[in-house]
């Protein structure tokens, strides 16, 4: 019964290995009323149960016995064992052989199989013990019949009705001490200086307002796959940390990892086919996978000035307020006739809360204090007294247009360098999915037998690369493939190779974006896609292009203007 320790638990296998199939099994059964008969066994009939007392005793009143490795039986046979009585945590299966339309009959068989398991030593395997994987060692696998559908589906509904009181803001202590999996599938635990950096990367870009609450900005980069990629430091971390932020405002993501359907295919064994050893991809990624290293070397003048002029036209503070209830009490619990006002706080910068100005500036545009202060003094008056009203808001605003304004220059005066380390090809590999296979790609041309999508329309591409006769092979680079740049690491999507004689460039790589509106890519996420494209068409081989490309056919159409 004890199903919580690894399959590999050199104690675990040796506890399978000592018993015969013949002991590991054990039953009890009542009599059958309507035809006087119990199953397999001699009856009592003053109790109604077999009398075999021995295995009643053990299954219903011996609980540490039948959780301990000294006892083989490990399979239970009965019709009432799963009711109100039984308190045997270590359940993990639930086979239904009969059909019921008793919802509190499957309310019992199924809360016996929720309770958190305990080890041979009787140590409760709850969070403190187990962190977030106490959903992987505490589940319970329900084989059931078509009776079962109704109740799984209220019973799903009123778990999302519990999660809706789950915390609904990404603030830092949301984050602290939250675990998290790691692309190599080790478990981490967020630290409070990762926490503080994973709400500074989501404040920076947008993602979040000033109390933590999730934008539509960021529910749409992330439909539209271009969210901007993490710092480099939690890179690793990147789709945990994004489970943890979806989870504030949509229930179903915690609700997908309680609950699994076992009808559903999981995801497919995903490895390199023949695709990837033909020599028109061998040959192209020999051209792509060297990794890089980048000088800049700009204006201090120059940046001032462009901060100054874009800070006079775009900063923005928001004044803070509050908001005064005023109502007649009628009751002990009720206020009749209430009114509502809006104030405005007005000048909240005293003496008693000090700012760095300065100093939080320089740190979060990574500038010297004589720039900053340069650039303080010439931005006007109207906008360097927001400050006074929002000290806050007004370092973090100031901070990003200044690094909007860096990356804009950067590009400008970027240059890299080939490094003599390369990507080899485990990087394609290393990627965890967890997409059943009914959401992934069965591809043609494609390096690997599945392409797993982000989009609709990165599903609709790949599906134009296998049909175009153009093509000879492509990959869905992976997210371990990455170009430096000064703001943040930057990965591709897709490796193209066609066939020769068919286009000019045959080797391509492509950043597939659902709009090609430049106005709907910041400053930074602009400055990544023109590195990379700097990188690939000045600074790499001839034959290969870059290009931010909607779908297939703009991609030929870009090709051709390349030409």
């Amino acid at each position: 019964m004890n199903e919580n320790l690894s399959l590999f638990d050199d104690a675990y296998q040796a506890y399978l290995r000592r018993f015969t199939v013949q002991e590991i099994h054990n039953g009890y059964f009542s009599i059958d009323k309507k035809s006087g008969h119990a199953i397999d066994s001699k009856t009592n009939r003053k109790s109604d149960l077999s009398d075999d007392l021995s295995a009643y005793d053990l299954i219903l009143k011996n609980k540490e016995r039948l959780l301990s490795f000294d006892e083989p039986t490990r399979f239970i046979f009965s019709h009432s064992a799963l009711r109100e009585g039984w308190d045997n945590p270590n359940v993990f299966q639930i086979c239904t052989l009969r059909h019921s339309n008793s919802e509190v009959n499957k309310r019992q068989e199924v809360g016996r199989g929720l309770r958190l398991c305990v080890d041979k030593d009787g140590n409760r395997m709850d969070y403190e013990m187990l962190g977030d994987r106490v959903h992987d060692i505490n589940k319970l696998t329900v084989i059931a019949n078509e009776s079962y559908s109704t109740f799984v589906d209220d019973l799903q509904k009123e778990t999302r009705e519990s999660l809706r009181e789950r915390p609904r803001k990404a603030t830092m202590d949301f984050f602290k001490d939250k675990t998290v999996q790691p692309a190599d599938g080790t478990k981490h635990t967020i630290t409070e200086n990762e926490a503080v950096s994973i709400h500074a990367y989501l404040y920076d870009n947008e993602y979040i307002d000033e109390q933590g609450v999730v934008t539509q900005r960021y529910k749409d980069d992330l439909q539209e796959s271009r969210l901007v990629a993490l710092p480099r430091r939690l890179e690793s971390m990147t789709q945990s940390i994004h489970a943890l932020v979806q989870s504030t405002y949509d229930e179903n993501i915690l609700l997908d990892e309680m609950i699994e359907d076992g009808n559903q295919t999981q995801s497919p064994e995903n490895k390199l086919n023949e695709n990837f050893a033909k020599k028109e991809f061998q040959e192209l990624w020999h051209s792509i996978n060297h990794k890089y290293v980048y000088t800049v070397h700009y204006d201090s003048v120059e940046l001032i000035r462009k901060a100054i002029a874009a800070i006079d036209k775009e900063l923005y503070v928001t004044e803070l307020k509050y908001i005064m209830t005023q109502g007649m009490q009628q009751a002990a619990d009720e206020f009749g006739d209430k009114q509502t006002t809006t104030k405005e706080i007005g000048t909240v910068s005293t003496s008693t809360v000090k700012y760095d100005l300065v100093g939080e500036i320089a740190k979060g545009a990574t500038l010297t204090r004589r720039t900053v202060v340069a650039i303080l003094k010439g931005i006007s008056q109207t906008k360097l007294y927001m400050f006074r009203n929002n000290p806050e808001e007004f370092i973090r605003n100031i901070i990003r247009i200044i690094k909007d304004q860096k990356a804009t220059m950067i590009v400008e005066h970027i240059s890299y360098n080939k490094m003599e380390e390369t990507y080899d090809s485990t990087i394609f590999t290393q990627e965890k999915h967890t997409q059943p296979i009914e959401k992934t790609y069965s591809a043609k041309k494609h390096i690997m037998d599945y392409v797993f999508t982000d989009s609709e329309g990165e599903a609709e591409f790949a599906g134009n690369l296998d049909s175009a006769t153009e093509v000879c092979v492509y990959a869905k680079l992976p997210r371990a493939f990455q170009i430096p740049t000064p703001v943040g690491n930057y990965a591709p999507d897709w490796a193209i190779a066609f066939n020769k004689g068919t286009v000019k460039h045959i080797f391509f790589i492509a950043e597939t974006k659902g709009s090609m509106d430049t106005m709907n890519l910041r400053g930074v996420e602009k400055a990544k896609t023109e590195c990379a494209e700097k990188l690939f068409n000045n600074v790499s081989t001839s034959h290969v292009r870059y290009h931010k490309v909607k779908d297939y056919q703009n991609l030929l159409d870009v090709m051709k203007k390349l030409e």
